[in-house]
């Protein structure tokens, strides 16, 4: 068995496991933790629990986070707006197309890594040339996805709230317009896509849900009868467990799933 605690390094980033070794930490302790870049400046999500662990497969986490780390950690922000400003000016004199966004150092200032979106590649050689001359560091530039974008700027979405993205998404699950649909949603793209010009994530939340209920509703176009009446289902209402039908006189009527004789529910067709 090993202690072991989970520690991400962004607010909405991956939970990664690591061994606390006799260190108990809690959640919100600041750490200083082993990674394969080198030191790393993390916050515990997971309290220290043991564990049955590949010990090997675990990195350690050095230490509590002291007053001199976070005086480090505020000079090495410093240090990456410093980074973002000068490659943005770089970027403008060799006229690169790409989108520079964010600009991350490790702990121990061995390296800096620069986040970037473009269209397609992008010959960043002098590029390098430069910010190493500039900064006398390892320089990495990774090309990222646009929802990647979203997750490392933040903001907020249609909803009025914090984008799920940058504020609690670890990972990013496909989505489908297949989804949209099975919601009953509009299928016009500036509807069901968030700021960074995909399809919405949250999609993906209720998806099973829907799905799930939905195999209790009659079908579109099936013929059902409920109450003494008789027609065709034309909408289903999967919150409302309802469907509308139309009657022989084209009249509309929403009957409840509740009234539903069990031969008229499922998707079985007719």
């Amino acid at each position: 068995m090993v202690n072991v605690a989970g520690v991400k390094f962004k607010t909405a980033g991956k939970i990664y496991d690591f061994n606390s070794n006799a260190l108990v930490l809690s959640i919100g302790d600041r750490v200083i933790v082993e990674t394969e870049q080198g030191l790393g400046f993390g916050t515990v999500a997971v309290a220290t629990q043991e564990k049955e662990k590949d010990i090997e497969s675990l990195k350690d986490v050095v230490r509590l986070a002291t007053q001199e780390d976070f005086i480090r950690r505020t000079e090495l922000e410093d240090l990456e707006q410093q980074a973002h400003e000068y490659c943005m000016a770089c970027i403008k004199d060799l006229d690169l197309m790409m989108n520079l966004f964010s600009v991350e150092s490790t702990f121990d200032r061995n390296k800096l890594t620069f986040f970037y979106t473009a269209d397609g590649r992008i010959d960043f050689r002098e590029l390098i040339k430069l910010l190493v001359k500039e900064f006398s560091i390892r320089i990495e530039m990774r090309q990222v996805g646009i929802r990647n974008l979203s997750k490392h700027v933040g903001g907020v979405g249609k909803c009025g709230r914090e984008l799920c993205c940058s504020s609690f998404m670890h990972t990013f699950d496909p989505v489908s317009i297949k989804m949209a649909k099975e919601q009953g949603l509009s299928l016009n793209p500036t509807k069901i896509s968030g700021v960074c010009g995909r399809l919405m994530c949250c999609l993906t939340f209720e998806d099973e849900t829907y799905r799930y209920f939905k195999k209790k509703m009659p079908k579109l176009g099936k013929t059902i009868s409920a109450d003494e009446i008789k027609g065709k289902v034309v909408r289903q209402n999967v919150l409302r467990q309802s469907v509308t039908i139309r009657l022989e006189d084209r009249t509309e009527k929403e009957i409840f799933l509740s009234q539903l004789k069990n031969e008229n529910t499922g998707n079985t067709p007719q």
